[in-house]
């Protein structure tokens, strides 16, 4: 088998091999090694590289998937093989050298100094705007390990420092069933982050894995429910997820072009199931690119799906399933080339909505249909218009008798 250890792949000089990340977007979005080459195993298979004379080094998630790719390519003469362990491995083999740094410190004066702007604000813009925050709450940071999450736990622990009136946090990351190497990374980050994690455990992983249709769907329900409940457990009243602008856009155009509704990403919601229970989403203002800007501005490396069946569950690896979320991307980055606007008019649009010009729309769960109000409004316009005439006319009366234009019943009077 054809496999390079981290150890001998950290030995090799970086003229001498040609390294393809194979993984999702979303994955190398969240990190990825530093001069590797983004392709998929498809596109190496189709279009293998023009240069056999230097090493080709496939990493993918875990060295699974990228131990064919090397297989196939060794068979059209390339020398080609499989990082072992993959970006996983090659992650933890990072914070085994980096484990002695503290580096909180620095990533807090960052929120402060150089991304106060683009994150710091935007961050206490949404908490003030949505009243996300309020006196006396008890609010479960929900840590995933993703970029997202972390970057949300270190602005709560900033809040907790400035704010004017008190309230409580607890950082919360629920272990579904992560591999060993995915919970260590979690751990490893929180602790170099300086972020005080609460850890539980489910077996939820375990109990949506043969399910047939929409595993990933049911995960993150059931993953929700398992937050609740344990946060209220804790005494909290509110759960805090990390979604951000880009989300909210994109979840915008996914629900007109794939589920055929006009709806948006709530920054915060009732929970239907938990009384007295609220979701809130503190980043909903703040883009993704500073998001990413602000882990590379701190050297910070973390994980996208902590799932231990990403390599090998065909949910997760359906390229149908994967590109929604990317097309619909790639849609707004073109129609962002002719108009630069359009991401804030997505955005804006659930909130200009005019129920007078629309079908059809839902509310408390009911639903209703134009037709409902449509001869009530047809009255309440002729009403209108009939006052509009009425006021029309007194002000052009109002008018001729300012510039001394007597109206016939006057002159009668006067004669």
């Amino acid at each position: 088998m054809n496999e390079l250890t981290i150890e001998e792949f950290d030995a090799l000089s970086t003229d001498t091999y040609v390294l393809y990340d194979i993984r999702s977007t979303d994955e190398i979005n969240h990190g990825a090694i530093k001069g590797a080459i983004a392709s998929s195993a498809e596109e190496l298979e189709e279009n293998p590289p023009e240069e056999k004379g230097k090493k080709i080094i496939i990493c993918c998630s875990r060295g699974r998937v990228s131990r064919d790719v090397a297989e196939n390519l060794c068979e059209q003469g390339y020398d080609a093989v499989s990082l072992k362990g993959g970006y996983i491995a090659w992650l933890m083999d990072l914070m085994r050298e980096d484990q002695e740094k503290d580096i909180s410190a620095d990533v807090e004066k960052s929120i402060r100094k150089k991304f106060r702007k683009s994150i710091w604000c935007k961050f206490t813009k949404a908490i003030n705007q949505y009243e996300l925050v309020k006196e006396g709450d008890c609010i479960a940071v929900c840590i995933s390990g993703g970029k997202d999450s972390m970057l949300m736990a270190k602005l709560f622990q900033e809040l907790k420092l400035h704010n004017k009136f008190s309230f409580d946090v607890k950082f919360l990351v629920m272990d579904p069933g992560y591999s060993p190497e995915n919970r260590k990374v979690i751990e490893e980050n929180a602790r170099k982050l300086n972020v005080p994690i609460t850890i539980y455990e489910s077996d939820i992983f375990e109990a949506v894995f043969h399910v047939d249709q929409s595993p990933c769907y049911l995960c993150a329900r059931m993953r929700r429910g398992h937050l609740y409940h344990y946060a209220q457990e804790l005494g909290c009243n509110k759960i805090a997820l990390g979604h951000h602008y880009d989300d909210v856009i994109e979840t915008i155009l996914m629900g007109m072009l794939y589920g055929a509704q006009v709806q948006t990403m709530m920054p915060k919601l009732h929970s239907t199931n938990f009384g007295g229970m609220e979701l809130i989403r503190p980043m909903y203002l703040i883009r993704e690119d500073s998001i990413k800007a602000w882990r590379d501005y701190n050297d910070l490396h973390f994980i996208q799906c902590a799932c231990k069946f990403t390599d090998t569950c065909t949910t997760c690896n359906n390229e149908e399933t994967k590109s929604k979320r990317m097309e619909i991307k790639q849609l707004i980055q073109t129609l962002k080339k002719t108009n630069p606007f359009i991401e804030s008019n997505i955005f804006k649009s659930v909130e200009n909505v005019n129920l007078d010009t629309v079908v059809g729309y839902k509310q408390y769960g009911e639903r209703h249909y134009f037709l409902e109000n449509y001869d009530k409004m047809g009255e309440l316009k002729k009403e209108e218009l009939a006052k509009k005439e009425a006021a029309q006319k007194e002000a052009e009366a109002a008018e001729a008798e300012k510039n001394g234009e007597n109206v016939p019943e006057q002159k009668a009077v006067e004669e």
